[in-house]
């Protein structure tokens, strides 16, 4: 086929790209572009897989011996903390340094770049023999799932129509959560023992890197985001990829062609990172970047330390295990459930019913002693953290421009890395200092700053387009 547009000049390409964010937004949502979501959605399972396998192979890498559950000095590279350290510290460099490669070289090929690169680092960190090699290899592991998250969100929220955008995210999340019973299950039952001799540990590690493999070769048939394709000057790749969806979801829906797209806008083609901090993105950079900071307390604070605090309730370190992997079965059901709310409701007063129900039930959480009570309200903080989780993804992607969508959720999302880096160190310090209850205390004062920034300051997205919370 010519490429029609291969002469065009920039001013065209601005249009051309606006005549493609319309056609995108005209789709009705129908198998094809589920495939897609789904597509998308396998490589986001290794985000929570790192994530909570850090908290159930610690115990296992100081039963090989190799690290001890404290060090001679704050960075100690052979205490479990420097460990923690290493893997959010590997995230923040891949969503605030690696994150803007993604608007450069385009979405898809960081999809690839990143899934390989896991996969190779958290191999080599399952044969690792000293505590250095561990670090060094989780920290390089830690910057490809960074990377893989801006990716995500910035694909996702590119791809699919304002009317279905929150039913996508949710169905993501659902997908993405089905991992956390997986690896709660897996480090139960391998982390205490060492099969065919070799550290149960390891086997946990080698389950991520074999499965980013698999998942990178189910997402070969991914297509590029048109959208990346027409601001960067590829339109006839643009419009190989336009008319193969039309046709497709054409034929899903029993028509011989769809309707024409609305009038469009030109769409600005230059971004620049200075653009985060100038109106109309300045607010939402210091909205979202707070909202970050504070969110991570609740869900890194309760779902990687659910063990620990039913322990300092007194419960068996054997049965705080049996409890943390029931509550953990819950993790799937939050973004099930919201696919029915997801593009009903606003979405930032999604986030913030979703905020003062964590507060409420933590503080419910950290009073109860029946083990019936404990696993319910455990449950119901696990929910309210997923609703949370399936909406912000997508609520945060909506309020930057295509050009600069994927620095500007690199840097927001990067605080979240910050703060769960210090929400180990102070959900220890407040777990010491007021049980379970400072602890839940210290989390509803989280959520009360996330309520009042996200409520007062968030803008209004849903259904919306792109262009349109640009402007």
């Amino acid at each position: 086929m010519t490429d029609i547009y291969a002469d065009t000049t920039f001013e065209q390409v601005d249009t051309y790209s606006g005549q493609v964010a319309a056609r995108l937004d005209r789709l009705p949502f129908t198998r094809t572009l589920w495939r897609l979501v789904f597509l998308i959605s396998l490589g986001g399972v290794f985000e929570l897989y790192d994530l909570f396998m850090t908290a159930y192979i610690a115990p296992g890498l100081v039963r090989s011996g190799l690290f001890g559950t404290t060090s001679g000095s704050f960075f100690g590279i052979s205490g479990v903390g420097f460990f923690v350290f290493c893997t959010f510290a590997g995230m923040w460099l891949g969503c605030m340094v690696f994150g803007s490669v993604a608007d450069r070289l385009g979405r898809r090929s960081m999809f690839t770049f990143s899934l390989i690169w896991y996969s190779l680092a958290t191999a080599a960190m399952a044969c690792q023999t000293t505590a250095a090699g561990v670090d060094l290899c989780r920290f390089i592991a830690a910057i490809g799932v960074g990377l893989e998250q801006v990716t995500i969100d910035t694909f996702l929220t590119e791809l699919v129509p304002p009317q279905g955008r929150g039913k996508a995210f949710a169905f993501y999340q659902f997908i993405e959560f089905l991992i956390v019973p997986v690896v709660a299950l897996l480090g139960w039952l391998l982390v205490p023992i060492s099969p065919f001799g070799i550290d149960g540990w390891r086997w946990v590690a080698m389950f991520a890197a074999v499965g980013a493999v698999a998942a990178w070769w189910l997402r070969l048939g991914l297509p590029e985001s048109p959208r990346w394709l027409s601001l960067h000057g590829r339109e006839g790749e643009a419009e190989r990829i336009m008319r193969d969806l039309e046709t497709k979801i054409a034929r899903d829906i029993g028509a011989t062609a769809l309707p024409p797209a609305p009038p469009s806008e030109p769409v600005v083609a230059d971004g620049k990172f200075s653009e985060l901090f100038k109106a109309p993105y300045g607010k939402r950079t210091l909205v979202l970047s707070l909202f970050n900071l504070t969110q991570t307390i609740a869900f890194y604070g309760f779902g990687a330390w659910v063990p620990t605090l039913l322990i300092s309730k007194g419960i068996h370190v054997t049965t705080s295990l049996q409890y943390a992997f029931i509550i953990a079965l819950a993790n799937p059901v939050g973004p099930l459930l919201g696919i029915w709310i997801a593009d009903r409701m606003e979405r930032k007063w999604q986030i913030v019913s979703a905020g003062v129900g964590i507060g409420i039930f933590m503080m419910f959480f950290a009073k109860q002693t029946s083990p019936a009570w404990i696993i319910v309200f455990g449950v119901l903080v696990t929910l309210f953290n997923n609703w949370i989780s399936f909406v912000f993804h997508g609520f945060q992607a909506e309020q930057y421009p295509t050009r600069i969508r994927a620095r500007a959720i690199g840097f927001v999302y990067s605080w979240s890395r910050v703060s769960a880096a210090l929400a180990g160190l102070l959900i220890g310090f407040f777990l010491h200092e007021g049980g379970t209850m400072g602890v839940a205390m210290f989390i509803g004062a989280a959520m009360l700053v996330m309520v009042v920034a996200v409520g007062g300051f968030g803008p209004r997205t849903l259904n919306r387009s792109l262009e349109e919370l640009s402007q």
